[in-house]
C-alpha cells in the first residue's frame, strides 16, 4: 500500500521554518495511521530523503527527529536509523557548540548502540573536525576530535585528516591555543583548556609558574648565588664576506656578556632534556627570564621526547606534572635542552664546567647529564674537570635534587626566533671560549697528544648530513685537494682526534655549520673559509665570535640556495661556484 496522501502533502509542507511543529504531526499520523507492507518502504524512503533535506538546511535537530520516525516504523532495521539520527543529533550540539550536551549524549548512546555505529559516528565526527581545522577554528575541531575519541573509546582505528592519532592532534591543537592565550597573560584559561582533554591526550595536570634567573630566585632568599665573573661588555664581531660587506638581516646579539656564576637550590625538580628546572612556585631558566626573551621562540616541553610539556607566556609558564619522579642528594647540572647535540653542548654546555672547577664550588657533587649523550661529550667532560667528579647519568625521568648546583650559558641563545622577530646572532664571549680552549688543549697536551704539528690545509665534509649540505661538495674537494688539502669527517673521529687536526691545520675550508665550532681550537694564524647558503639572515656574527675567539681569522663564501619546500632557511642545502672556491683560497693564502 503506498502511502496516502496526507502523509505525502505533509511531507511535502516541512520546510525550515515549520519543521518542528509539523515533524510532530507527522509522528501522529505515523502513530494513527501505521504503514503497513509492502507501503512501510516507501514510508520509509520519504522519512529517508526528508531527513537528507534538513541536513542539507543544516536543521539536524530536525533531521534527526525524522530519522527517529524512520525507526519506530522500521521493524527490520530500526539500528540503520538510530545512527542517522544520533550522527544527526551530534551534527546540531556540534553547530550550537554545545559540548557538555553532546558528551551526555554520547555516553546514553553507547549503553544501546552497536560497535560498528559508534565507529561510524565516530569517523563522522573527525570530518567535522578536519572541517573545522582547515579552517582554523581550533577549538570545534578540538571537541569534534574528543566526541570522536569518547564515542570510538579510544584511537584505535581512527586518525585525523593528515593521518594524526586522535590523541597527538588534540595534543598539539591544545598546545596552540595554550600558547596563544599565554602570550595574552591568560595563563588560567589555559590551564583550563589543557584539563578538558589532558586524558586523551595522556598529560598530566599542569601548573602555573613565575619565571625567574637564577639570580632573581636567590635574591628572593630561595637559594645561594655566587657571582664568579661579572658581566662585561664584548667586542662587535668584524664579519667579513668573499665579495665585501651585505646588509645583514639578522638582529645582532647583544654585546652584552652575562655573569659567570654558582647557584645552588634545594628540593628542585629538573628534566634532564630541558633546560627547566621548578621550584617552589618558581621555574628557574635564565634565558625565559632575560630582557630579551620576548623574540625567543622557546622549546623547552614542546616536543614529547623532552618528557614534559610547557606552554611560555610573558613571565609565566605552564608545565605539565610529571608521571615518575626519581630522585638523587645533589648534583651539578650539566643536561638541557639539546645537551646531546655537539654543537649546543660545546657552547652552551661545556664553559659550565669552568665554573664547576672553581673552589666556591663544593667538592663531592657530581656531574649529572644525559644519558644518550655521545661519548666523545664524556670525551670533553674528562678533559674539562679538575675536580675528579663522578658523572651521573639521567635517563628520560623528571629528577628532584635535593640540591641542585646550576652555571650559566655564556650568552643569551634562543634556540629559535619567534616568528614575527628576525634571526637572532647569538655573540660569544671570547674570554669563556679562550678558556676553554686553553683547558682542553692543556690536558690534552698532558695527556701525551702531539700538537705540534702545522701547515695542513683540511676540507669538512658533510656528505653524511641531510641538512645544510653543500651539493658539489665532490667538485670542490676535486678542485682543492691539488692545492694539499685533504678531506676531513668530523663526526668520524674522536674528540682528541678532531681537536688534533684543527689545531694543525693553517687552512680550513667547510659549510658554516657546527663542525666548524672545533675551530676554537686552530691556532692563531689559521684561516677559516666557511661555505653558506645566500640568505643574509645567518648566524654570521656568531660564527665570527667563536671561531675567532682562537685567534683565527673567518672569510664567508655564500653561495646560492638550493630551493626546497618545508626545508627551515637555516638548513637549506646550498652550491658554491668553484671561482667563489678558488677566490677564497687565494685570500687564505695570501693572508697566512
Amino acid at each position: 500500500m503506498r502511502p496516502t496522501a496526507t502523509f505525502i502533502d505533509l511531507i511535502r509542507s516541512i520546510n525550515s521554518g515549520n519543521a518542528p511543529d509539523k515533524l510532530e504531526t507527522l509522528a501522529f499520523l505515523l502513530s494513527t495511521e501505521p504503514p503497513v507492507e509492502p507501503g512501510a518502504a516507501s514510508t520509509l524512503r520519504h522519512l529517508e530523503a526528508l531527513g537528507f533535506r534538513l541536513e542539507g538546511d543544516a536543521r539536524y535537530k530536525d533531521a534527526a527527529r525524522a530519522y527517529d520516525l524512520a525507526a519506530s516504523i522500521d521493524t527490520r532495521d530500526p539500528t540503520r536509523w538510530r545512527m542517522l539520527a544520533a550522527a544527526a543529533c551530534l551534527r546540531d550540539y556540534v553547530e550550537r557548540e554545545a559540548w557538555h550536551e553532546a558528551l551526555a549524549f554520547i555516553a546514553k548512546f553507547k549503553l544501546d548502540g552497536t560497535e560498528g555505529a559508534t565507529r561510524d559516528i565516530a569517523a563522522t565526527l573527525l570530518r567535522i573536525g578536519w572541517n573545522h581545522e582547515c579552517r582554523y577554528r581550533a577549538e570545534p575541531a578540538v571537541q569534534c576530535y574528543r566526541l570522536a575519541f569518547v564515542m570510538n573509546g579510544s584511537d584505535e582505528g581512527l586518525a585525523t585528516g593528515d593521518g594524526q592519532p586522535i590523541s597527538v592532534k588534540i595534543r598539539n591543537l591544545r598546545i596552540l591555543q595554550m600558547n596563544a592565550l599565554a602570550d595574552q597573560g591568560r595563563h588560567e584559561e589555559a590551564a583550563g583548556l589543557h584539563e578538558s582533554t589532558r586524558v586523551i591526550a595522556g598529560l598530566g595536570s599542569i601548573g602555573i609558574y613565575d619565571i625567574v634567573s637564577a639570580k632573581q630566585a636567590a635574591d628572593e632568599g630561595r637559594g645561594v648565588y655566587r657571582e664568579l665573573l661579572a658581566g662585561r661588555r664584548m667586542a662587535d664581531p668584524d664579519v667579513k664576506f668573499l665579495d665585501g660587506p651585505i646588509a645583514m638581516t639578522s638582529q645582532a646579539g647583544t654585546l652584552d656578556a652575562p655573569p659567570r656564576y654558582l647557584a645552588f637550590f634545594k628540593d628542585c625538580l629538573a628534566f634532564p632534556r630541558s633546560n627547566v628546572v621548578l621550584h617552589g612556585h618558581r621555574l628557574i631558566y635564565d634565558l625565559a627570564a632575560h630582557p630579551l626573551s620576548g623574540l625567543a621562540d622557546i622549546k623547552d616541553g614542546v616536543n614529547p621526547g623532552q618528557i614534559m610539556t610547557a606552554v611560555w607566556g610573558p613571565g609565566r609558564a605552564l608545565v605539565e606534572a610529571p608521571a615518575e619522579i626519581r630522585e638523587i642528594d645533589a648534583g651539578l647540572m650539566l643536561f638541557g635542552f639539546q645537551s646531546r647535540q655537539y654543537g649546543h653542548w660545546l657552547l652552551e654546555f661545556v664553559p659550565r664546567m669552568l665554573c664547576f672547577n672553581d673552589t666556591a664550588c663544593p667538592s663531592g657533587l657530581p656531574i649529572c647529564v644525559d644519558a644518550e649523550m655521545p661519548d666523545s661529550h664524556r670525551q670533553i667532560i674528562a678533559l674539562m674537570d679538575e675536580r675528579d667528579r663522578a658523572i651521573v647519568t639521567l635517563p628520560p625521568v623528571a629528577t628532584r635534587f635535593r640540591e641542585l648546583g646550576m652555571a650559566p650559558v655564556p650568552a643569551f641563545f634562543p634556540f629559535d626566533t619567534r616568528p614575527e622577530f628576525p634571526i637572532y646572532d647569538a655573540i660569544w664571549p671570547q674570554d669563556i671560549l679562550a678558556a676553554v680552549r686553553r683547558r682542553i688543549l692543556e690536558r690534552l697536551a698532558a695527556d701525551g697528544l702531539d700538537l705540534r704539528r702545522t701547515g695542513r690545509r683540511i676540507i669538512l665534509s658533510r656528505r653524511g648530513f641531510t641538512q645544510r649540505r653543500l651539493v658539489n661538495e665532490a667538485d670542490i674537494i676535486e678542485a682543492l685537494q691539488p692545492h694539499g688539502f685533504e678531506v676531513v669527517h668530523p663526526e668520524q673521529l674522536t674528540f682528541a682526534e678532531q681537536v688534533a687536526i684543527y689545531h694543525s691545520a693553517d687552512i680550513i675550508i667547510g659549510s658554516a655549520s657546527s663542525a666548524l665550532i672545533n675551530c676554537i681550537f686552530c691556532r692563531p694564524d689559521a684561516r677559516v673559509v666557511a661555505l653558506t647558503h645566500e640568505s643574509s639572515a645567518f648566524y654570521f656574527r656568531g660564527f665570527t665570535s667563536f671561531v675567532e675567539s682562537s685567534g683565527a681569522r673567518l672569510l664567508f663564501v655564500r653561495g646560492a640556495t638550493e630551493q626546497a619546500e618545508g626545508i627551515h632557511p637555516m638548513h637549506a642545502n646550498y652550491f658554491v661556484s668553484l671561482d667563489q672556491v678558488s677566490r677564497a683560497l687565494a685570500f687564505a693564502t695570501s693572508a697566512s
